[in-house]
């Protein structure tokens, strides 16, 4: 492929550097906000190969992306995704003409870390986030439908001990999980983890109403507030997420607040499905198909088509709102078949 390429920059002139690149649409959880019980997945013929997952991280490296998320469903449910992770390891940091990364991460549910944390972090990853909700099991199993929180917590002592630095990305919902919020952050500073908190948002039919467990993250950090000395952090991991240092735990806490504080203005990223379409945005309609590109007789010259359409209709900022009982979500597709 040519290195001539030029780099991604959108309309209101935003450089695109991030990409979220998912691997699958599966997961082996249920969890309640994200998709119902019965998820229909995607047929394993619609499915890029990993071949195909590669070919599309190089062309975004060529074009200026310096970091990659890999996402789900759950990532490491897909069979050797290890070779992909670590083809795109060998790119960290070589400077090459083509491109390459400053940092490769992933997201996970946790359940099948135990297994993967060493390799990787011999492949090249130093940072993954582990979405976790609760400690208290009981409550775990009811969201997730799955009984696997030792598993889960398994796997966070494994990636611990293999030297990744570990985030732990929490839902806040209101009558589920927000009391169990201070311990949870407790317990991460504790361990030496970070923690970032995130609104529900209105992705894919559920089987309940989003209004009724929709959390403002304002109110839980009110309620933070009057436990611990808050205190606001420039720290910034290349995503939406905002921080601050609390001094009694000595640890970290993110915001990410997609419903009550809008941060589209600095949008470095696109999303990847499973499937090859590329999102320009979370919560928009618009996409473009990379398979049909790369599928093409003249990928490369189809990829470049690709990007720049995408560039011309990556939108200002998303339209996400949850404003009373019973509204469809703002999009019919789960998070699971974007890629979180």
């Amino acid at each position: 492929m040519s290195t001539t390429v030029a780099p991604l920059v959108d309309r209101f002139a935003r450089r695109i550097t991030y990409l979220r690149l998912s691997l699958t649409d599966r997961c082996d959880l249920r969890c309640s906000y994200c998709m119902p019980e019965r998820m229909t997945f995607l047929p394993r013929a619609e499915v890029l190969t990993l071949e195909e997952l590669h070919e599309v991280a190089l062309a975004f490296i060529a074009r200026g992306v310096r970091k990659i998320r890999l996402t789900g469903g759950e990532p490491l449910v897909r069979r050797d995704m290890m070779q992909l992770v670590r083809a795109l390891g060998r790119k960290i940091g070589t400077n090459e003409e083509g491109g390459s990364l400053d940092e490769l991460t992933l997201t996970t549910n946790g359940t099948r870390l135990a297994e993967f944390a060493d390799d990787l972090a011999t492949a090249g990853v130093k940072r993954i986030n582990v979405s976790l909700d609760t400690l208290d099991r009981t409550k775990f199993s009811e969201l997730t439908r799955r009984d696997s929180l030792p598993q889960v917590l398994e796997g966070i002592a494994a990636a611990k001990a293999a030297g990744l630095r570990i985030k732990l990305n929490a839902v806040a919902l209101k009558g589920i999980n927000e009391h169990d919020l201070p311990d949870l952050i407790a317990w991460a500073h504790g361990e030496g983890h970070s923690v970032t908190l995130i609104e529900v948002m209105p992705l894919g039919e559920v089987e309940g109403d989003r209004f009724d467990h929709y959390l403002p993250l304002d109110a839980v950090r009110c309620d933070l507030e009057s436990r611990w000395t808050l205190t606001a952090s420039d720290a910034r991991t290349g995503g939406p997420a905002r921080y601050v240092d609390i001094a009694e735990t000595g640890g970290r806490l993110g915001f990410i607040t997609p419903l009550t504080g809008n941060f589209c203005e600095g949008c470095n990223r696109v999303r990847v499905t499973a499937t090859g379409q590329l999102f320009m945005c979370l919560g928009g309609e618009g996409k473009v198909d990379l398979r049909a590109a790369l599928r093409s007789e003249h990928p490369e010259a189809a990829l470049n088509d690709a990007f720049a359409r995408a560039m011309g209709e990556k939108p200002e900022r998303h339209g996400f709102v949850i404003d009373r009982p019973g509204a469809a979500p703002a999009l019919a597709r789960h998070m699971s078949m974007t890629g979180g």
